[in-house]
């Protein structure tokens, strides 16, 4: 009995052996993480709502203090003012960013009683006398920047920080200088970094609710979250096209996510597994698509009339514009058909000519391209042989195919024309003759010849070629056929092909687009379609046709190319651009504004700055170390809070580097400002780290973390705003002395001008109480580089002869301008021509930009400028727009060798072109074409 009863007693422990380690084993393959607990920001106590609130109320003074100054246009404020304006009068633009803030601003703008005829146009330009409400407009963006403070405050309180350090992370928002600037103009990062925040804090809370394991999942809040994230995807990427970096963090944690479920095959069935994808799905997937089309579709609908940008989209986008649509046109291209011919891919518009003649080559009539509508595109379609009578005779003049016996003759592929300019009774030539710009060798100038009842000769004639490929229809791919038919123009004896580029023609051709005729040029550049035509002998039963409308989805996906395309073709520099390397160290910013010995400029807090880019490297150290620890078997991932540490900063840092690296990858314009998506996560993961080293781990004493974290806390807060409270002048462009501003700029770099202000305070107030006139003057030098150890080379504007005193009288006029480039040593000393020439090869010349305005009377003597600087009708506004919009045109090339000959005849319509092509500002030179349509 004993042995029976010991045999019994024994029998259970085999099957509590099993039972411990089938717990054991269930525990290390579930997905639940060890260490977490619930950081649901719903049912957190009710004091850090409050410190929420006071944090939030904090950052609002912040924002908002002083929102009205300045009150004249501030840097890109020209382009997405200007944006506003265009909604509101409901004119189509072209924009490389998509429109969700753009709307948002002009929807405040609406709201405050802005009409939209204020045009932005130039930095500087007041807003108090047209009653601009620029003030509610830029609202918005603070707004913005105020709600990322609680969007850090409850990221911090969802990853698991201490209140205290949460509220560390959200006050160095407020304090960070680069986003207050931005927060208080009307621009879109600030609600780009809004909405990026948006996005990090919805995926951390759903990160949170994932983590707590199978028991939070498909419940309430973990969809809500999910939901949000993807919401906020939309929202971000809606914005600006940065957010797709955003959208890449969050896939590339979510497929992390995916991964993790299916190792856990005691929890997680293939089933449920194939649920959670399909969740992760809809949510991230669906919901932003569908947020960022509605957004389009919404842009659309408010842009129903012609603008300056329709000019960059196809023919079929345009006609969907009020007033851009045509009547139906006949199908059928004959001999003797009078033809509008349109160029395929630049959209530059109509083959056009006008009785104005080339300055150089031939010094024929000018043939361009023309973006609208007008007489002088239409040309006249001429077989190479004059059609026969009933004698057998060749029939003579241009007419007499208007009204063949048999009808009209259709011109079909392969067939020689001629194209005859109706008004001006002159034919299409080419020649072997050099284009006035394009002077290369594989181009030949494209001409105008002939007059009244010539004949012409053989070099006005020209082979059809139809290419298949891009024609729609069967018909249309045998013969020409109205809109349906692409082709390309072979000139017959030298074998080029009729071709245009986006290349501009100088003053002396209205600024029209070349058009030359090229030996291999591209496929594209060399396709033509007929847009009108019309024929005396076709009749109402003619077959018609039209442009067809590509409806939604077809104008959304051709935006999306052209957005792209032009984005892509930012590669122009520009005084104020950097690289990615130098963000992270802060090495310059931005000059944006400046008036009335105050100025403007985009500088982050640089302990802030710096202090986030030392995390991301202790990270990194930290990360290599624990992989070699980890390859030699070290245990140290059993630990949980280096497991956490290791998991909660790595996710903060890779959404650090996916919108920071790939801008390396970029070759177009980029300023400090992209960096701030990227800066958002760089204070996260600083935040964390401070979390960590103060309260999580081993080291501090669960009795002292609160005593440790709160000291270190209100030391690096102070030290943060102390360095705030130096560099704030700048951000909201408040009075200061050349010796304070001397005192906090502590790198050559960082080129702000310190020469623009005042030597004394009490003088802004004598300023403020001068002449109106001449206290809202521009400062009229753009804040440069300190001279480099090496000679450089300084740009000047001289303004002579303006003939003004020390109060500049209204008539005072620039007679001329001038720029100059003078090369100085290191020591500012002018250097003559044979100098600069012995030290060409030996040393390095850098480049120093300076704008200055010299005035001097009638004698040539220079007059001192008054208080204030000289009038601001004189000289232009301190900082450039840059042109991180609508796009620019890289191979336009602004045209002065030439001058058009003084006897030139001048065109129908020339007095308006002569008009339209006087000089524009730079912001609108960014657009497709401001002309207004004839």
């Amino acid at each position: 009995m004993a042995r029976s009863s010991s045999a019994r007693g024994k029998s259970p422990q085999p099957p509590t052996v099993t039972a411990t380690t089938t717990k054991s084993k269930a525990k290390s393959t579930s997905y639940k993480s060890d260490g977490v607990e619930d950081n649901d920001i719903f049912l957190l106590p009710a004091s850090d709502y409050v410190v929420s609130l006071l944090l939030t109320l904090l950052a609002a003074i912040v924002r908002v203090f002083r929102i009205y100054q300045p009150s004249s246009v501030v840097f890109d404020e020209v382009h997405f003012g200007g944006f506003a304006s265009k909604y509101i009068k409901g004119k189509f633009f072209m924009d490389v960013h998509p429109p969700l803030a753009k709307m948002l601003i002009a929807l405040t703008g609406w709201l405050a009683g802005f009409d939209g005829n204020f045009d932005f146009k130039e930095i500087g330009k007041d807003y108090l006398e047209p009653g601009v409400p620029y003030v509610s407009m830029r609202l918005f963006p603070a707004i913005c920047g105020i709600l990322l403070v609680p969007c850090m405050f409850f990221t911090l309180k969802a990853v698991g920080c201490r209140t205290m350090t949460a509220a560390m992370g959200a006050s160095l928002i407020i304090f960070e200088n680069g986003l207050l600037t931005q927060a208080r103009l009307i621009l879109l990062d600030s609600p780009l970094v809004a909405a990026t925040a948006f996005t990090a804090l919805a995926f951390s809370c759903f990160t949170n609710q994932h983590e707590l394991g199978p028991a939070k999942a498909f419940q309430p809040a973990w969809w809500f979250w999910l939901a949000m994230t993807g919401l906020g995807l939309g929202i971000t990427v809606s914005i600006k096209w940065v957010g797709l970096f955003t959208i890449a963090w969050v896939g590339a944690l979510t497929l992390l996510q995916l991964w993790v479920l299916l190792g856990d095959n005691k929890n997680v069935t293939m089933r449920l597994w194939s649920k959670h994808l399909m969740a992760r799905a809809f949510c991230l997937i669906i919901i932003p698509i569908t947020f960022y089309m509605a957004m389009f579709a919404i842009h659309f609908l408010c842009l129903v009339n012609p603008g300056d940008g329709d000019g960059f989209m196809s023919s079929e986008f345009q006609a969907t514009l009020n007033n851009k649509g045509m009547n139906d046109v006949a199908a059928d291209v004959a001999f003797g058909s009078r033809v509008s011919i349109r160029h395929v891919n630049t959209q530059g518009g109509y083959l056009h000519s006008h009785p104005l003649m080339y300055p150089t080559g031939s010094k024929q009539q000018q043939i361009t391209l023309y973006p609208h509508k007008d007489e002088n595109n239409v040309w006249l379609l001429e077989n190479q042989t004059q059609p026969l009578g009933v004698d057998g005779q060749p029939l003579n003049g241009t007419h007499v195919w208007d009204n063949l016996p048999g009808g009209p003759v259709f011109i079909e592929d392969g067939a020689v024309l001629r194209l005859y300019h109706t008004p001006t009774f002159r034919r299409l030539h080419s020649h072997d003759v050099r284009p006035p710009i394009t002077e290369a060798d594989w181009q030949n100038e494209v001409s105008a010849y002939g007059y009244e009842g010539f004949e012409g000769d053989a070099n006005d004639y020209f082979r059809v070629e139809i290419v298949k490929k891009q024609s729609h229809g069967a018909v249309a791919k045998e013969r020409l056929r109205t809109i349906e038919t692409k082709f390309r123009l072979v000139h017959v004896m030298t074998g080029c092909v009729l071709f245009s580029h986006k290349v501009k023609l100088p003053d002396w051709a209205s600024e029209q687009q070349e058009v030359t005729c090229a030996r291999g040029g591209s496929v594209p550049n060399s396709l033509w379609y007929i847009e009108h035509n019309e024929h005396p002998q076709h009749d109402e039963n003619t077959p018609k046709v039209n442009y067809r409308n590509p409806g939604f989805f077809g104008k959304f996906l051709e935006l999306q190319q052209v957005m792209w395309t032009t984005n892509a073709g930012l590669t122009e520099s520009h005084a104020w651009d950097s690289r990615p390397e130098s963000w992270p160290i802060l090495q310059r910013g931005i000059n944006f504004w400046g008036k009335n010995h105050t100025q403007i400029y985009l500088i982050g807090n640089p302990i802030i700055w710096w202090a986030s880019s030392i995390t991301i490297v202790v990270w990194v150290l930290f990360k290599g170390v624990a992989i070699l620890r980890w390859q030699r078997s070290c245990n140290d991932y059993a630990n949980p809070t280096f497991k956490r540490f290791d998991y909660e900063l790595g996710t903060s840092i890779l959404g650090w580097a996916l919108h920071y690296f790939p801008f390396y990858l970029m070759q177009r314009q980029l300023f400090l400002h992209h960096y701030f998506p990227a800066l958002y996560f760089a204070i996260i993961a600083l935040s964390q780290l401070f979390d960590f080293l103060t309260v999580r781990f081993p080291g501090v004493k669960s009795k002292d973390a609160a005593i440790v974290n709160k000291a270190a806390t209100m030391l690096f807060l102070v030290l943060s705003i102390a360095v705030f409270s130096l560099l704030a002048p700048l951000a909201y462009g408040n009075s200061w002395t050349k010796d304070d501003c001397k005192r906090v700029k502590l790198f050559n770099t960082w080129d702000w001008d310190c020469n623009n202000f005042f030597d004394r305070y009490d003088q802004y107030s004598s300023l403020g109480s001068g002449d109106p006139s001449s206290s809202a003057s521009d400062i009229p030098s753009i804040p440069s580089s300190p001279v480099p150890a090496s000679e450089e080379e300084q740009h000047k504007l001289v303004v002579d002869d303006a003939g003004v005193s020390d109060k500049p009288e209204p008539s005072a006029k620039i007679l001329s301008q001038e720029e100059k480039i003078e090369y100085r040593d290191q020591d500012g000393n002018l250097l003559d021509d044979e100098q600069v020439k012995k030290l060409q090869g030996k040393v390095k010349f850098e480049t120093k930009y300076e704008t200055r305005t010299r005035v001097v009377d009638e004698q040539g003597n220079e007059l001192p400028a008054p208080d204030g600087g000289w009038p601001s009708d004189m000289v232009a506004g301190v900082a450039p727009p840059h042109p991180d919009v609508q796009g620019v045109d890289q191979e336009t090339v602004k045209g002065e060798h030439a001058e058009a000959p003084k006897d030139a005849a001048a065109s129908r319509d020339g007095e308006k072109e002569a008009e339209r092509s006087k000089a524009k500002p730079a912001s609108e030179g960014q657009e497709a074409t401001v002309r207004d349509e004839l």
